[in-house]
C-alpha cells in the first residue's frame, strides 16, 4: 500500500513539473481565460470563457479534456464545447454576482486531477457617492487652509479623492487660475492647502471629486474668500472691576491675539456662578478700546468669566473660549425676609416651653454676599440698645428655653454688609381646622407632588413637613419643610432629601391669620421596586392536617414600595402547587387540607406595585397521628402495660394472690405439732378406751375467741339460746373439757360424776378453746372424731352442744369477725364431762392458763 501511494505521489510531481514547464513557455500558447469587464456593478451577472488549445500543451495532445470552474474555493461548471479552430472551450456565466472581490480559476483535469490553467480578478462595487458638507477654515497663526467633507456610501472599489480648488473673480462664475490639487492620505476626509496655494481676500472655487473604475462623483462648488473663514485666536481678559456707584454692574477688559490685531473683531462674554447650571451668555461686544461693562450681577456672588471673538464684517469662526477669570462682586447687607416654622413643648409643669426654630436660607439675590450667620432675640433691635439673643448660629435651625407666656421671637441674617430686617415669629396654636384631603404622586425620582383639598376657611397658606420613617433614631425626627405662601394653592412640588425607594411621612399645616390649622398626614414613595427580602418564614405548629405558618413584616427600609400582600405557595412531592394571597395586616395563616404523613414545601412572596419577592423554601412534614390521638394511644398502651404487668405479678404471685381471696386453711393432721408429742411423755404408754382407734386424733380446727365477760355472747345456729337463771353460775370459775361427742369413750366419767378440784379457772380474759377431731377437708372417717371444747370462762358452759359454732368459718373473708364462742352449761356440776386428757394428745403439750389442778392428768 505504502509503494502505491509513493508511485501516485511520484506520478503527480512529474504531470505538476510538466504542466509548470508548460506554462512557462507561454500560458497563452496552451490556454486562458477571458471575462467580459473585470469590475462589474455589484449584482450584475458576470461572463467568463476558458479557452483550451490541446495541440499546444504537451501531454494533452490527443487526449480527452475536460475543464471546470473555480469562483475563490467554490466549484463551479460551465458549457464546454470545441471553437472553429478545435480548441476547447468552456463558458461560465454567474447571475447576481455579490461578491465585492473574487477569484476566477480555470482548471483542466490531467490524470484524474485538477490543474490550473488561468485565472481572472473580478471587482464589483458602486459608483462613487456625492461628497457632502464640505466646509473650509483658516487657520491664522498656520496659514492655511482646512477642507472638511463628508464622504457618503462606500463604493467597495478603489477610488481616487482629490481636492480641487481655483482662483476666480466675483462669485466664482470665472475661473482664473487652477490651484493644485490637493490629495488627502488614505482613508481621510479633510486635506489642508498651503499658504502658497491661497488667494487672501479674493474668491476661490473648491469642490472635491472622487473617481472610481464605474464613475466620477463632485461636492457642490465653495466660493469663499480664505479670511471669512478665518478662525481668529482666543483673546485674554485683563481686568474685571465693579462700577462705581452701580453696585450691581462690572467692568470687563480684554487684549486680542497677535495674529488677529489687524483685524476687526466681534466678542462675546460669558459668566456663572458655581451653583448655575449653565453659563449666562453677552453677545455682540464690538468695542474698539476692548473694554466693556454689564450690569444684573449679584452681590458677594462668585463669577466666573469667558471671552470669545471673530471677524466682524463675515460670518466666521469664533475663536476658541479665552482662560476663564473669577471675580467676586461687592457685599450689601441682606434684604428680604426669612421663611421660619417651629415646634414648641412644654416643660417644667407648663411654666416654661422648648422652642426649636427652623428657617430657610434667604434667596440668591437676598443675600447680597456670604451670610456668616444668624440671630434669635426677644425683642427687636434698637438703636442705641445692645441686642440680646437668646440664639446666634451659622445654622439654619436653633433650641432655646421661653417662658410659657412669650408668644413671638425676632429672626435677622447678617453678613459683612450687615444685618436684613428682623423677622418676626408668632407662636400660634394648632388648632385651626385642618385640610378636608390630601394625597401624593410622584414627579420623578426625587421630587414628590402633594396635592390637597382647600379647608372651607380662608388659609393664608400652607407649611409642608416631611421626613424619611426608615432613618432609624434622631435622624427620623430631623425632617424637611417648606412654605406655600400662595394662598390659593392645591398642590405643591417637594423635592429637598427625596430619594427612591424610601417612605415619607409628609404632613401639610394650613396658616390662618390668627392660628395654625390641625395636619393632615400621608405616606408616599417617589419610587417603588421589589423588596429587598421577602418576611422571616417559620412554621409555629403543625399536624396531621394542617399546619400554621407565621412571618415577621419585612422592615421598612428593606421593603422599597407599599406592601400590597402577601402570596403564600404551597405544594407536596406529588401534587400540584397551591397558593392563598394573604392581606399585609396578617402575620400568621393556617394551610388547611394536609394530608396525614406528607411532605411540603412552602414559600411566601411579598409584593409591591412594581415586583415581588420569594422568601426561601420552608419544608415541613405532616405527622400520622394529631396530639390528642397520640396522647390516647399512649393512655391505651399505658393501660395495656399496666395490665400486662398486673397480669405478670398475678402469674408469679398466683398462690399470694389465692390467699388474699381465697385463704387456704392448713391441715392441722400433717402438721408437725400435730404430731409433736412432748419429751416426758414419750416414754409412756397411753391407754386409751377400746371404743377408740388407736390412731392419733386429727385435729381439723382450733378456734380460740377473747371478748370481754361483760359482753353478750352471740348465739350459734338459728335457735334463740337458752336464757340462763340467777344464780345458776358457780362462784368460781372452771376449767374444763366438754367432748362434744354424743357417745363417751370407754373409760371417761358419767355426765353427773365430777372431779372436783380438778379443774382450776382463774379470772381473766373470756377464752374458748375447740377442737374438732375429724377428717380433713371433709375426709370420711370410720369412728366420728371427738369435739373438744376448753373455755376459761367464768360462765359455765351449757350442757347443751347445740348451739357450738360451725367446724370453720372464715371470718374475715366475710366481712366482719365473728364474736367468741359461748357454751352455757347447765344447773350443777354435772353439766361437766369429764374426758381423760390422754385422749387428747394435742393438750398433752399445751400450758393452759389455771391448769395447775390438773396435776394428774399424768396417771390416765
Amino acid at each position: 500500500m505504502q509503494i502505491m501511494a509513493t508511485h501516485w505521489n511520484s506520478e503527480m510531481l512529474l504531470g505538476c513539473s510538466t504542466l509548470f514547464l508548460l506554462l512557462l513557455g507561454g500560458a497563452r500558447a496552451c490556454g486562458w481565460v477571458a471575462v467580459d469587464s473585470p469590475t462589474i456593478l455589484l449584482g450584475s451577472t458576470v461572463t467568463a470563457s476558458c479557452t483550451i488549445q490541446s495541440n499546444r500543451c504537451s501531454g494533452l495532445d490527443g487526449e480527452e479534456i475536460q475543464i471546470t470552474w473555480r469562483l475563490d474555493s467554490e466549484s463551479m461548471s460551465g458549457s464546454q464545447h470545441k471553437s472553429v479552430e478545435g480548441a476547447e472551450v468552456s463558458n461560465l456565466t454567474i447571475s447576481h454576482f455579490n461578491r465585492t472581490r473574487a477569484k476566477l480559476w480555470c482548471y483542466v483535469v490531467w490524470n484524474g486531477t485538477p490543474q490550473r490553467i488561468g485565472m481572472a480578478e473580478i471587482h464589483a462595487g458602486y459608483p462613487p457617492s456625492k461628497p457632502e458638507n464640505l466646509t473650509c477654515m483658516m487657520n491664522l497663526s498656520k496659514n492655511t487652509l482646512t477642507c472638511r467633507w463628508d464622504p457618503g456610501l462606500d463604493g467597495h472599489l478603489p477610488a481616487r479623492v482629490t481636492l480641487k480648488s481655483s482662483k476666480s473673480r466675483g462669485q466664482c462664475e470665472v475661473s482664473q487660475e487652477a490651484i493644485p490639487d490637493c490629495i488627502p492620505q488614505g482613508g481621510q476626509n479633510y486635506c489642508t492647502i498651503p499658504r502658497r496655494s491661497l488667494q487672501l481676500y479674493q474668491k476661490m472655487d473648491i469642490w472635491v471629486s472622487v473617481q472610481n473604475a464605474l464613475g466620477t462623483a463632485e461636492s457642490e462648488h465653495l466660493c469663499i474668500d480664505p479670511m471669512d473663514v478665518a478662525k481668529l485666536d482666543p483673546p485674554v481678559l485683563k481686568s474685571i472691576q465693579s462700577v462705581p456707584f452701580q453696585t450691581d454692574c462690572v467692568s470687563v477688559a480684554w487684549e486680542v491675539a497677535p495674529t488677529s490685531s489687524h483685524i476687526e473683531q466681534q466678542c462675546e462674554l460669558r459668566y456663572r456662578t458655581h451653583e448655575d447650571p449653565g453659563w449666562t451668555l453677552v453677545p455682540n461686544i464690538v468695542s474698539p478700546n476692548l473694554k466693556t461693562h454689564h450690569c444684573g450681577f449679584l452681590f458677594g456672588t462668585d463669577y466666573r468669566f469667558q471671552m470669545r471673538c471673530r471677524r466682524v464684517t463675515a460670518m466666521g469662526y469664533w475663536s476658541e473660549w479665552s482662560p476663564g477669570w473669577n471675580f467676586i462682586t461687592h457685599e450689601k447687607a441682606p434684604a428680604g425676609k426669612l421663611d421660619v416654622w417651629w415646634t414648641m413643648t412644654p416643660v417644667d409643669s407648663g411654666k416654661r416651653a422648648e422652642v426649636q426654630l427652623l428657617w430657610k436660607a434667604l434667596k440668591r439675590n437676598e443675600r447680597n454676599g456670604r451670610i456668616l450667620g444668624y440671630w434669635v432675640s426677644l425683642n427687636p433691635r434698637r438703636r442705641n440698645v445692645e441686642l440680646t439673643a437668646v440664639c446666634n448660629t451659622t445654622e439654619r435651625q436653633c433650641r432655646f428655653s421661653v417662658l410659657a407666656g412669650v408668644r413671638r421671637v425676632y429672626l435677622a441674617a447678617y453678613n459683612s454688609a450687615g444685618e436684613s430686617a428682623a423677622t418676626e415669629v408668632l407662636f400660634l396654636e394648632k388648632k385651626g381646622q385642618p385640610l378636608a384631603r390630601i394625597h401624593t404622586s410622584p414627579c420623578d425620582e426625587h421630587s414628590l407632588w402633594v396635592h390637597w383639598e382647600a379647608p372651607r376657611a380662608a388659609a393664608t397658606g400652607y407649611i409642608l413637613e416631611w421626613r424619611q420613617i426608615s432613618l432609624p433614631g434622631p435622624a427620623s425626627r430631623n425632617g424637611s419643610w417648606q412654605v406655600e405662601r400662595n394662598r390659593s394653592a392645591t398642590k405643591a412640588l417637594i423635592q429637598e432629601n427625596i430619594e427612591p425607594f424610601q417612605l415619607y411621612n409628609i404632613s401639610v399645616y394650613p396658616l390662618y391669620a390668627d392660628t395654625v390649622g390641625l395636619p393632615l398626614h400621608t405616606a408616599a414613595y417617589s419610587k417603588e421596586k421589589a423588596p429587598s427580602r421577602a418576611p422571616k418564614f417559620r412554621l409555629k405548629s403543625v399536624s396531621k392536617s394542617h399546619a400554621e405558618l407565621s412571618w415577621d413584616p419585612v422592615p421598612i427600609e428593606m421593603q422599597n414600595g407599599f406592601i400590597t400582600n402577601y402570596t403564600i405557595f404551597w405544594a407536596s412531592t406529588a401534587g400540584d402547587e397551591l397558593r392563598a394571597v394573604v392581606n399585609t395586616s396578617f402575620t400568621t395563616f393556617t394551610i388547611r387540607g394536609l394530608l396525614p404523613s406528607t411532605m411540603y414545601k412552602v414559600h411566601i412572596m411579598a409584593s409591591t406595585a412594581a415586583g415581588s419577592t420569594n422568601s426561601t423554601t420552608l419544608t415541613l412534614v405532616t405527622p400520622a397521628l394529631d396530639g390528642k390521638e397520640i396522647q390516647y394511644l399512649l393512655l391505651f398502651f399505658g393501660f395495656l402495660c399496666v395490665l400486662l404487668v398486673v397480669f405478670i405479678v398475678c402469674f408469679l404471685k398466683n398462690r399470694r394472690m389465692k390467699n388474699q381471696f381465697w385463704p387456704s386453711v392448713p391441715d392441722p393432721a400433717n402438721s408437725s405439732l400435730g404430731k409433736w408429742v412432748p419429751a416426758d411423755l414419750q416414754q409412756e404408754t397411753l391407754q386409751t378406751a377400746s371404743a377408740r382407734e388407736p390412731g392419733l386424733v386429727t385435729i381439723s380446727d382450733i378456734t380460740v375467741l377473747e371478748k370481754g365477760a361483760e359482753k353478750k355472747a352471740p348465739f350459734w345456729g338459728k335457735k334463740d339460746p337458752v336464757p340462763a337463771t340467777a344464780g345458776s353460775f358457780p362462784t368460781l370459775p372452771k376449767s374444763y373439757i366438754h367432748p362434744s361427742s354424743s357417745g363417751l369413750p370407754s373409760g371417761s366419767r358419767a355426765p353427773g360424776e365430777a372431779r372436783p378440784g380438778s379443774y382450776v379457772n382463774g379470772a381473766g380474759a373470756v377464752q374458748y378453746a375447740k377442737v374438732v377431731a375429724e377428717g380433713y377437708r371433709g375426709q370420711q372417717q370410720r369412728v366420728p372424731s371427738p369435739l373438744y371444747i376448753r373455755s376459761d370462762s367464768t360462765q359455765p358452759l351449757l350442757s347443751e352442744s347445740t348451739p357450738s359454732p360451725k367446724p370453720y368459718e372464715n371470718l374475715w373473708f366475710h366481712g366482719a369477725p365473728q364474736a367468741g364462742l359461748h357454751c352455757q352449761s347447765s344447773q350443777g356440776d354435772e353439766a361437766f364431762l369429764e374426758e381423760p386428757l390422754i385422749d387428747f394428745p394435742l393438750l398433752q403439750g399445751l400450758k393452759i392458763e389455771g391448769a395447775e389442778d390438773l396435776h394428774d392428768f399424768q396417771r390416765f
